[in-house]
C-alpha cells in the first residue's frame, strides 16, 4: 500500500543501507570502531549497488528496466554525496583535536607521555580512514553518474534505432502473423506469467483471506465510484459555501474536479494491489506489472479527469471554456474512450514488456493499439465540426470558435494522419511514439490550462478588497487598495512564469506513462544549476533545444516587457521617463541571460570559448570601439538619467522631445514630427539643454517697439492684464514688465511670463500676442510701425550729419 502511494506521488523508492548519525562520533575507544565499521559497511553497500546496477544494465532489454536502472544510479550517487556530506563535520572535527595536541615534537626536544601519543596516533588513523572514505564516496558518486550518462545515451541509441525500424506494413502479413517459433516463446512466457497471477490470485481467495479480499474489491468499486461522486458534491458545497463570488469557484471545482479523479482511481488501485499482496509478497514479474499497471492508470485518470474539467457537464454554468452545451454533450464519451484505450493497450503492452515478448508480438500490440487511438484522435475535430454543422443548420446561435481552438484542431488532425501513414508504410514504433507524445503534449497543456486559471483566480481573490482575505491583509499591513492590486498582478505574474518553467520543461523532457512530477523537478534543479554549462556538446538535438528555447525566451521577454510597461509600472511609478529606462535595463538584461541559457542549451562550455573573447576583445578595440563606447553610454544615461524618456532637450541647436533610448543611440522628435538618431555617445560627451529636468517652468517672453510717445505705464498695465487674463499663465512667479531700451528706434518693453511646462510656451505665446494687440487697440495704443522705424534712424542720420558740420 505505502509503496503503490509512492507510486502516486510520483516519487521512486530510495534504497540504500541506513548510517548510524555521524555527527556525534568521536575518535576514542569503543566508538570510533563502530562509526568506522558503519562507514566501511555503508561505503561496501554503495559500492556492491554500483556493481549491481552495472550487471543489471548489460542484461536490460527494454527501456522500462533502463529507466529503472538510470533512476537507480541517481539515487545512489545522492546517497553517496550525502556520505560525503555527512563526514566532512566529523573530518574538521578530527582536525581540531589533531590541532589541539599540535606535530609531534621533534626528538631531544622533549618527552612526551604514553596517553598523548597513543590519542594523537588514533586521531590520526580515525582521520586516514575517514579521508578514504570520503573519496570512495566521491568516487562512487562519480561512477554512478557516470553510468547515468552511459544509461541514458544506450537509450537514446535504442529509441532512434527504433524509431528508424520499418516492420512492416499493417496491411501486411508479416505484421498479423509473426513467426511461428516467436509464437511459441510469447505463448510459453505469457502462461508462466498467467500462473504468477494466478497464484497470486488463489493465495489472495483463500478461506481464511477470502473476505477479506472480497472486501477490498468492493471497497475500491465503491471508492472509485460512489466514492468519488459524494466527494464532488462535498467540494461543491465547500465552493458555494465559503470560496467569494466569482471565476475562483469555477477554476477551484474544475480543479477538484482532475484531483478528485485522481485520488480516487490512486486509492482504489491501492486497495486493489494490496487485496492481492497482502497474503504473499508478489513475484517480481507480477509486482513489475503491478507497478506499471499503477502508474498506467495514474495517467489514464488523468485523461478521464481533464475530460470531465474541461466539459463540466454536471454544472454547465460552471464551465471555463466558451463551449455550446450541445457540442459539450457530443463530446462527452471521447475522453473516456482514449483513457480506456489507453489503459487497455497500455496494459497489453505492459504485459508484453515484463515477459520480454518477441519484436512481432510487440510490433502486433504497439500497431493495433496506435491505430486505434489515432482513429480516436482524428474523430474528435470531426464530431465537433459536424456537432457544430448540424446545430447551425437547426439555427441556434453557437460561440464563434477562437483561433487558438481552430489550431489545436488542425494540429490533432493532421498528427492521426501522419500517425495513420506511418503505420501504412510500416513505421510502427515512430507512430506510437508520436501518438503517445500527443497524448502527453495534450495532457500537459490542459493542466496548464486549469492551473493558469486557478492561480490567477486565487491571486485575484486573495488580494481583493472585497474577500475577507483581503481586508484582512489591508487591515493588518496597512495596505491601500492600489497595494493589493500591484501584489495580485505580481503573484499572479511569478505564478504564470513557473508555470511555463514546468510547462516548458515536461514538454521537452517528458513522455506519455514514465514521467513524473520528481524527474521534472530534477530537471528544472539541472537546468538552474548550470549543469549544461560543464561540457561543449552540441548535437542535433541541442541544437533543436536551443532554437525552441530561444524562440520561447523571446516570446517571454516580449510579454514580460508588455506586462511592465502597461500593468505593472504604470500602476506602481507615475513617471513615464523611469518606467521607459526600467524597461529598456530589463529588456538588455534578459536577452544576455536568454544568450547564455541558449548557449547552456547548446551544451557549451565556457573556458571553451576563452579565444573567442580574445578575438572579439582585438575587434572591440578597433572596429567595435564605437559600438561599443555608445552602448556603455547608454547604460549611463538609463542609470544616471541626465536625459530621459519624455524630456525636452537641445542638443547641436536642435530641440525636440526624447521618445526613446535604444541600446546605440537615442530618438529624438522634432517639432515637425520627423525624428533625429543622436548617437549615446554625443549625449554624454556634449553640451546638452535639458529643457524639462527637475520639473523646469517654461518662459514666455514678448519684446514690443512703441512710440516714444506713449504711456509707458498705461502700456505695462495692459501688458500686465493680458498676462494674468491667461489661464497658462503661473500666478507664482508673477509677471512682469522690463523696460529693455530706450533708443532712436523707440521704446521696447518686455513682458515674461511662466509656464507649467516649456512645451506650453509656443501656444501660450500666441495666444498672448493675439491678446496683447487686441487690448492695445482698445487702449489706442500703437507699436512702431517699420515705416516710422527707417524715418527715425534716416532723422536721426540726418541730425547727426548737421551737427558734425556745425562743428
Amino acid at each position: 500500500m505505502i509503496k503503490s502511494l509512492q507510486i502516486f506521488l510520483f516519487t521512486f523508492l530510495l534504497f540504500g543501507l541506513p548510517l548510524v548519525p555521524l555527527a556525534n562520533a568521536t575518535p576514542q575507544g569503543a566508538t570510533v570502531e563502530l562509526s568506522q565499521q558503519d562507514i566501511a559497511a555503508a561505503i561496501k553497500s554503495y559500492q556492491k549497488q554500483l556493481d549491481t546496477i552495472k550487471q543489471q544494465v548489460s542484461k536490460a532489454s527494454t527501456d522500462g528496466q533502463l529507466n529503472k536502472l538510470f533512476e537507480a544510479t541517481q539515487v545512489l550517487a545522492t546517497d553517496a554525496e550525502k556520505l560525503t556530506t555527512d563526514l566532512q563535520p566529523v573530518q574538521a572535527k578530527l582536525q581540531a583535536q589533531l590541532d589541539v595536541l599540535g606535530p609531534q615534537p621533534e626528538p631531544g626536544v622533549m618527552t612526551e607521555t604514553a596517553s598523548v601519543v597513543q590519542q594523537r596516533n588514533t586521531l590520526n588513523n580515525a582521520k586516514k580512514q575517514l579521508d578514504d572514505a570520503v573519496k570512495r564516496s566521491h568516487a562512487i558518486r562519480t561512477g554512478a553518474f557516470d553510468l547515468g550518462q552511459q544509461i541514458t545515451d544506450l537509450r537514446r541509441v535504442a529509441f532512434k534505432s527504433q524509431l528508424a525500424l520499418n516492420t512492416g506494413s499493417i496491411l501486411s502479413s508479416q505484421f498479423w502473423l509473426p513467426e511461428s517459433s516467436s509464437q511459441a516463446e510469447d505463448l510459453a512466457r505469457l502462461n508462466d506469467f498467467k500462473q504468477q497471477l494466478e497464484q497470486t490470485l488463489d493465495n489472495s481467495w483463500q478461506e481464511e483471506w477470502r473476505y477479506g479480499t472480497l472486501a477490498l474489491l468492493i471497497l475500491a468499486a465503491a471508492s472509485w465510484s460512489l466514492g468519488r461522486y459524494f466527494v464532488e458534491q462535498l467540494f461543491s458545497w465547500v465552493c458555494i459555501r465559503y470560496l467569494p463570488d466569482g471565476r475562483l469557484r469555477r477554476s477551484f471545482m474544475a480543479l477538484m474536479t482532475v484531483l478528485i479523479t485522481l485520488f480516487a482511481t490512486t486509492l482504489a488501485l491501492n486497495l486493489l494491489t494490496f487485496a492481492f499482496s497482502r497474503v504473499q509478497p508478489l513475484t517480481p514479474q507480477v509486482q513489475d506489472f503491478a507497478d506499471g499497471f499503477m502508474q498506467l492508470g495514474i495517467f489514464c485518470a488523468l485523461i478521464a479527469g481533464l475530460g470531465r474539467a474541461y466539459l463540466s457537464l454536471n454544472r454547465p454554468s460552471w464551465r471555463l471554456a466558451q463551449m455550446d452545451d450541445a457540442i459539450a454533450s457530443g463530446m462527452r464519451f471521447l475522453s473516456p474512450l482514449l483513457a480506456g484505450l489507453a489503459m487497455a493497450f497500455g496494459t497489453v503492452e505492459l504485459v508484453n514488456n515484463v515477459i520480454s515478448s518477441s519484436l512481432g508480438s510487440t510490433v502486433l500490440g504497439n500497431g493495433l493499439a496506435t491505430a486505434l487511438m489515432a482513429l480516436i484522435l482524428f474523430a474528435i475535430p470531426i464530431r465537433a465540426r459536424r456537432i457544430r454543422f448540424r446545430l447551425e443548420q437547426q439555427g441556434m446561435h453557437l460561440e464563434k470558435r477562437s483561433a487558438i481552438a481552430g489550431i489545436i484542431h488542425i494540429v490533432i488532425m493532421v498528427s492521426a494522419i501522419v500517425i495513420l501513414f506511418s503505420l501504412l508504410i510500416g513505421y510502427v514504433a515512430f507512430a506510437r511514439f508520436l501518438t503517445y507524445q500527443l497524448i502527453w503534449v495534450a495532457l500537459v497543456l490542459m493542466a496548464f490550462y486549469f492551473l493558469v486559471i486557478f492561480t490567477t483566480d486565487f491571486c485575484a481573490a486573495i488580494f481583493s478588497p472585497q474577500t475577507a482575505s483581503g481586508r484582512a491583509l489591508k487591515k493588518s499591513l496597512h495596505l491601500k487598495d492600489r497595494h493589493l492590486e500591484q501584489m495580485t498582478v505580481i503573484f499572479t505574474a511569478l505564478s504564470k512564469c513557473s508555470l511555463i518553467l514546468l510547462m516548458i520543461v515536461a514538454l521537452i523532457n517528458g513522455s506519455f506513462g514514465t514521467t513524473t512530477p520528481n524527474s521534472l523537478l530534477q530537471k528544472i534543479i539541472a537546468i538552474l544549476s548550470g549543469e549544461g554549462l560543464r561540457r561543449l556538446n552540441i548535437v542535433p538535438s541541442n541544437l533543436l533545444n536551443a532554437v525552441i528555447c530561444l524562440g520561447i525566451g523571446i516570446y517571454v521577454l516580449r510579454v514580460t516587457q508588455r506586462w511592465l510597461s502597461l500593468e505593472l509600472l504604470p500602476k506602481t511609478i507615475s513617471d513615464i521617463g523611469i518606467r521607459a529606462s526600467l524597461v529598456t535595463l530589463f529588456s538588455n538584461v534578459g536577452y544576455v541571460l536568454l544568450i547564455l541559457i541558449t548557449l547552456a542549451t547548446l551544451g557549451i562550455q565556457w573556458n571553451n570559448l576563452a579565444w573567442i573573447v580574445s578575438a572579439l576583445s582585438v575587434g572591440i578595440g578597433f572596429g567595435l570601439q564605437e559600438i561599443v563606447k555608445n552602448f556603455i553610454s547608454g547604460l549611463i544615461l538609463l542609470t544616471e538619467r541626465p536625459v530621459k524618456v519624455g524630456d525636452m532637450i537641445g542638443i547641436g541647436g536642435v530641440e525636440g522631445d526624447v521618445r526613446r533610448i535604444n541600446v546605440r543611440a537615442t530618438e529624438i522628435q522634432l517639432s515637425d514630427r520627423s525624428t533625429m538618431i543622436v548617437p549615446n555617445s554625443q549625449l554624454i560627451s556634449q553640451n546638452v539643454r535639458n529643457a524639462t529636468m527637475g520639473n523646469a517652468q517654461g518662459v514666455v517672453t514678448v519684446a514690443l517697439t512703441f512710440p516714444t510717445d506713449i504711456d509707458p505705464e498705461q502700456v505695462r498695465n495692459v501688458l500686465l492684464s493680458a498676462y494674468h487674463e491667461h489661464d497658462a499663465i503661473l500666478e507664482t512667479p508673477a509677471p512682469y514688465v522690463r523696460f529693455s531700451q530706450l533708443g532712436p528706434d523707440g521704446i521696447i518693453l518686455s513682458v515674461t511670463g511662466y509656464v507649467a511646462s516649456p512645451r506650453m510656451v509656443g501656444s501660450t505665446k500666441s495666444d498672448l500676442l493675439f491678446n496683447i494687440l487686441k487690448l492695445l487697440r482698445a487702449n489706442s495704443v500703437n507699436l512702431s510701425s517699420p515705416k516710422e522705424v527707417v524715418f527715425m534712424k534716416q532723422r536721426a542720420k540726418t541730425l547727426a550729419d548737421e551737427e558734425e558740420h556745425s562743428s
